[in-house]
């Protein structure tokens, strides 16, 4: 069996939190840093031109490919879960949007959820790791950073669909804002997106390829972790899988790490490869036959996640994507607008427009997130309507049903249980009513009325809060923003699996940096909070070690 050799570092995950983490600390060169990647590189035409998300998720070259376990809460359906299997992860296959979130996520965080405090991680705190890596279009102030790894940018294509929704939201209440990420995103407008002239701007192209080539950086692609490798309590290393692609199993090896192993492979590998290692809750791991390493019941639960429910409506005289997209002549001069310019519905994320608003007027901060499309389909991966259509997606920003990740099996290649337990509480379903309900009137306001939008997803049949619960579940789905499976916390949280540096409770030399930490999800996309986790994780793990 063959050594792929011993490391200072050894970060596991190649994706939006790995990449820079391989930047900040190859950038020692007295340290050696290996990177390993399940996916391969990120050479895919797809991942560059924004649009091609719908060519990158359901991909088995870009894409985890997993699906939930049936969902009670969604009318027992089981739904896509995408996560990114490729260099820059889930950064190559997402929506693009920058979002932080909003102060008081992080100085929840920092408060702590009644078992003490995680001390550094409230928004005053946090803020100068966001900046730290910002490249923002309009410059440096006090909140956004410029010449950075991390370009941010406006969009590059305006509809006047969703110009009307905007001011429609305005006649509901609902302000104009120009900038989501100062701390309070209440209002509407259009995102700013991690793109550089047209083009996805994904980790790989901002932090690792600048610095591929340096003598101390080893990246390994293809390369599967099967589980942990310990000396004790002290993580020593992982034994490994290589040329691990989709479709094919490779050779067996090893790797060492000197001084610590990261893992940094997401929600939901991150407790798989832990569980794997014997970290877990000791029943479960004992029912799949692996032997308890170190007792942490927290991993794998505390999951959390944006779940979108999909409202779409009919419009006339105006111009949507999914009529051009079934019109030969507009799909040429899509192209060429995109290959002239960089512009135009080539350019577009998922979603353009954002709203964030109150479900009632009990609520005391933004606690929806609309993202609108000038489109409508029945479900990613298929085809758009033959009518002209929008979507208005709004989701419950703070939910309070938790979830799992749990082993079905002790093989690393088997894909594991993920049940995100979607409105499985009943404030969760009355938020879903609410919203609803609010987008019913943002869409009768006077300023959409010269479009005649009718509603066919779910139907205006649905009208009670009851009613309107259950159709929550029928046109529910992922947005893509799974968080919290290796929650952050003091010793004394029975569910914590690390701590406010991110070392994993009882392990030496092991650390999580990746979503999986965090404690509850950001009030937004969850994309670059992730990274300004990755930037606080390298300091630590700089001035520890």
């Amino acid at each position: 069996m063959k050594e792929l050799g011993q490391f200072d570092y050894v970060i596991i995950g190649a994706g939006t939190a790995g990449c820079l983490l391989a930047n900040r600390l190859s950038k020692d060169p007295t340290v050696k840093v290996a990177l390993l990647e399940a996916g391969g590189d990120d050479n895919y035409l797809w991942i560059r031109v924004p649009v091609g998300y719908l060519y990158c998720i359901g991909n088995p070259r870009t894409d985890w490919c997993f699906s939930t376990a049936a969902e009670a809460g969604l009318q027992g359906r089981v739904i896509r879960y995408p996560r990114g299997r490729v260099l820059g992860g889930s950064s190559s296959i997402n929506g693009m949007i920058y979002m932080r979130g909003q102060r008081e996520d992080y100085d929840g965080w920092c408060a702590g959820d009644g078992y003490g405090a995680n001390p550094g991680w409230g928004w005053d705190e946090v803020l100068p790791y966001f900046t730290r890596h910002e490249d923002y279009f309009a410059g440096a102030d006090e909140v956004h950073g410029a010449g950075n790894e991390w370009r941010v940018e406006p969009p590059r294509v305006r509809w006047d669909i969703l110009d009307a929704f905007r001011a429609a939201a305005a006649e509901q209440g609902i302000p104009n804002r120009s900038d989501f990420n100062r701390g309070d995103n209440l209002g509407c407008g259009y995102f700013e997106v991690n793109q550089k002239r047209g083009v996805r701007w994904n980790t790989v192209t901002a932090f690792l390829k600048p610095i591929r080539a340096r003598a101390n950086l080893a990246v390994f692609t293809h390369t599967l972790v099967r589980c942990l490798n310990f000396e004790g309590k002290r993580c020593s290393g992982a034994a490994v899988t290589i040329g691990a692609a989709a479709d094919a199993i490779g050779a067996e090896s090893t790797i060492t790490a000197a001084r610590s192993v990261i893992l940094a492979a997401g929600t939901v590998a991150t407790p798989q490869i832990l569980q794997l290692s014997g970290i877990g809750a000791p029943e479960a791991l004992q029912a799949q036959g692996i032997d308890v390493l170190h007792p942490l019941p927290g991993v794998g639960c505390n999951l959390q996640d944006h779940l979108q429910l999909r409202m779409a409506f009919k419009v006339t005289g105006v111009r949507t994507l999914n009529s051009m997209a079934h019109s030969r002549w507009r799909q040429a001069a899509m192209v060429l607008e995109y290959l002239l310019r960089r512009s135009g519905p080539l350019s577009m994320s998922p979603s353009q427009l954002g709203a964030f608003a109150c479900s009632g007027v009990d609520v005391a901060r933004a606690n929806l997130e609309y993202h609108v499309q000038p489109l409508s389909l029945d479900s990613f991966g298929e085809p758009l309507h033959r009518f002209d259509a929008f979507t208005a997606s709004v989701c419950n920003l703070r939910p309070s049903s938790r979830g799992t990740i749990e082993l079905l099996s002790p093989d690393p290649f088997a894909a594991p249980k993920i049940a995100p337990n979607y409105l499985s509480t009943a404030e969760d379903r009355a938020v879903a009513a609410r919203a609803l309900r609010l987008t019913r009137r943002i869409v009768a306001s006077p300023a959409l009325a010269r479009y005649v939008p009718q509603e066919f997803r779910p139907g205006i049949e649905f009208q009670s809060d009851a009613e309107l619960a259950d159709a929550a579940g029928t046109i529910g789905t992922t947005i893509f923003h799974p968080v919290g499976s290796a929650k952050m916390g003091p010793a004394r949280d029975p569910m914590a699996v690390v701590d406010c540096e991110l070392r994993v409770h009882g392990i030496a030399g092991l650390r999580v940096v990746d979503a999986s930490v965090m404690p509850t999800i950001t009030s937004g996309n969850t994309n670059s909070p992730t990274l300004m986790i990755a930037e606080k994780g390298a300091e630590f793990i700089q001035r520890r070690e």
